[in-house]
This record gives structure tokens, sequence and C-alpha cells, in this order.
């Protein structure tokens, strides 16, 4: 086991005792069941693509690999680091989402990926926690200086990053930033008339995206009637469920992977409950359940407004995207391209997850075991 005295000064023993090991644990543990499902979902889909049995693991668990470095560096950061590396990483973003509408290859009827060689960079994904501490970081102003228009300025980035995922087009991107964001308004502040404005101008955007977009016009009737079109992938991926019951059928012994084409992506959820059965879906949840609650549970002491906004977007976006991937797993939302966090293949996804549950780390390190008002080693964490 690790052990550092209380009295070293050094970056990593002062990392050690005040990061949340109960929070990092959970993450380690979400990445090892990642590769664990890998390994057992992807070979078919592999094979069916005429690649090699494990070609989709070997990539996974280099992915995971820079996934866990990501994660243990940038916690390691002081505040105002984390702060500088949005504020830098936000309009590098930015430029590669333009770049994708531009030179970006059509990947079933959208523009959301840059091919740089092997990999495939899908920028959004990056953009999505950069945004999120720039907009707290922009809105936090406002509690040092009324005079500055904060709220203004958060909704002109933000306009820019939605008008951006619509074009690609990416409207479950698009629904997920929006949520977080008007979260991050409602704790800056923002009346509750606004927010109802909002609410209803959302609702009002998918209605026109229903009316002038044939392919979520498509994926909304099938959800509501599935007799109207295409249902395949939702209906293997309840079949896989029934099929597995409680308790599953047994690693690897799955059949309904063998025919659902994202098994080891967007559907692993139904991998997981056919061949760990139910109370597994369950068990898995409950990690999930358990990053987001003790995340939360930091920010009710939590004073600095900055850390409160950008830890708590961070964390409700991770927890979104949880409950979309698993909605769409069970036929309780419209079919969506969301990964589930840690657990599904997809190296963008992956990174980008790692740097944001990285700054999730860093915005709640605290020294639990010094008195309240006392700070004898600067153990505190930055502003």
């Amino acid at each position: 086991m690790i052990a550092f005295s209380r009295t070293d000064n050094s970056v990593v023993s002062r990392w050690w005792w005040t990061v949340d090991r109960w929070m990092l644990a959970l993450i380690i543990a979400l990445i090892m069941v990642g590769i664990w499902l890998t390994l057992t979902a992807s070979p078919a889909v592999a094979e069916r693509l005429g690649l090699d049995a494990l070609h989709f693991v070997k990539r996974q668990a280099a992915f995971l690999a820079l996934a866990l470095m990501t994660v243990f560096g940038i916690s390691m950061m002081s505040t105002t680091l984390v702060r500088r590396l949005c504020v830098l990483g936000f309009p590098a973003m930015l430029l590669l989402m333009v770049a994708t509408l531009v030179i970006g290859p059509e990947i079933k009827g959208a523009h959301r990926w840059l091919q740089i060689g092997s990999f495939t960079l899908q920028p959004s994904e990056f953009l999505k926690p950069f945004f999120v501490v720039t907009t707290a970081w922009i809105l936090s102003a406002q509690f040092t200086d009324e005079r500055l228009p904060s709220k203004r300025v958060a909704f002109g980035l933000y306009a820019v990053v939605a008008g951006l995922l619509v074009l690609q087009p990416d409207f479950g991107q698009t629904v997920l930033i929006s949520v977080v964001f008007f979260a991050q308004m409602a704790i800056a502040g923002l009346p509750i008339m606004w927010l109802v404005a909002a609410g209803f101008t959302g609702i009002a955007g998918l209605g026109l995206g229903y009316t002038l977009l044939p392919h979520v016009a498509s994926r909304i009737d099938r959800f509501i009637n599935p007799a109207s079109g295409d249902t395949y992938q939702a209906d293997k991926a309840m079949q896989a469920f029934e099929h597995g019951g409680l308790l599953g059928t047994g690693p690897g012994e799955g059949i309904v992977k063998l025919r659902l084409p994202d098994a080891h992506t967007d559907y692993i959820f139904a991998v997981v409950g056919e061949e760990f059965g139910s109370i597994a879906c369950v068990m898995l949840l409950m990690l999930f359940a358990g990053l987001v609650v003790r995340g939360l549970a930091h920010l009710l002491e939590e004073e600095n407004p900055f850390r409160m906004m950008a830890a708590a977007g961070l964390i409700m976006q991770f927890g979104l995207q949880t409950l979309i991937n698993v909605g769409v797993n069970l036929a309780l939302l419209p079919s969506k391209g969301m990964t589930l966090p840690f657990v599904s293949y997809g190296g963008s996804s992956m990174l980008a997850l790692a740097i944001g549950m990285g700054m999730v780390l860093a915005l709640t390190r605290r020294n639990r075991f010094i008195r309240p008002g006392t700070d004898p080693v600067g153990w505190r964490a930055a502003e």
C-alpha cells in the first residue's frame, strides 16, 4: 500500500492526502470493468468486420492505459491549472469542430470526426469538459464583480457550441450540453422564469428538428411507434435482457451480440444484461451512482463558486451521459449514439471522460485530516 508522511510536502504526497480516494477507486473500477466487457463484447464485432478477434480489445487497452494516466495527471493539478487548461483547450476544440464541418468525413450522415492516421478524433467529446469549466469560470466572475456581463458572455459561448453541434448534426450532445449549461446558470442565480423559457425553447427546437430533419423524425417515430420503421438494434437489445434474466448466460455465452452491430459501443449495456444478468446491471449502475453521489456530496461544503459550478457541471455531464446510454439500451429513449462512460469502446470518449473526471478529482481535493480553521502545510485545494 502507498504510504506518505503527512508532513511530506511533495506534489505526490500532497495529492495522496487530498484526493478523494474512494472516488478515484470507483473510476479505476469502471475502467477495469470496461476492458473486461470489451473483451467479451467486441470479438464478435471484430470478426464480423474481418478484423483480428482482439482488434478492439488491444486498442481499448491502449486507450484505457492512457485514460488512467490522464486521470492521475490532471487530478494532481491545482484549481488554477485546471482553469487554464480549459481556457486554452476550449477554443482549440471549437476550431477542430469547425474543421469537422469542412474536412471531416461523413459517417452515418454526420460530420463529427477528424481522421488522424489510424485514429478517429471526435472534437465534441473533448469540448464538453472544457466548455463546462470555462463557463463556470465566466459565471463565477460575477460573484466578485456584479457589473460583469457574465451570464450574457456564457450564453454567447453556449450558442456557438450548440450551433456547431446542430450543424454536425448531433442533437444528443446538444441536449446534454444544454441541460448541463442551464443547470450551471441556475446555480449562478438565473431567474426561474428564464429557466422555464429555456425549457420551452428547447422543446420548440426539438419540434423544429423533427419537422425539418428526416433522420430525427425517423428516430422519434420509431421510438413512439416501433412498427413505423426499422428498430433492429433496439429489438436485439431487449432480446439480450430477456435472454439474460437475473443471472445471465455466463461470460462469453451471449448470442445476441453476434447480431448486434454496436455491441461493443452504444449497446454494451445490453451485453452486460445478457451475459451477466439484471443483477449485474444494477451493480454496474450502482458504481456510476456512487461516483455521482460522492462527487456531489463534496459540493455541499464547497464555498468557492467556481469549483462548485465546474465540478457540478462535470458530474452532471457524466451522470446524464450514463442515463442516456442506459435509457437507449432499455428502449426508454430514442436511439442515440452516446457511449457508456469508461465502459463502451471509443478512444475520444474515453480520453475526454478521463479529462473530465480528472478535473473533478482536482477540484474536490481537500485535506480531510486537518482541524477546521487550520492548514499547517498549505494542503488545502489551491485557489
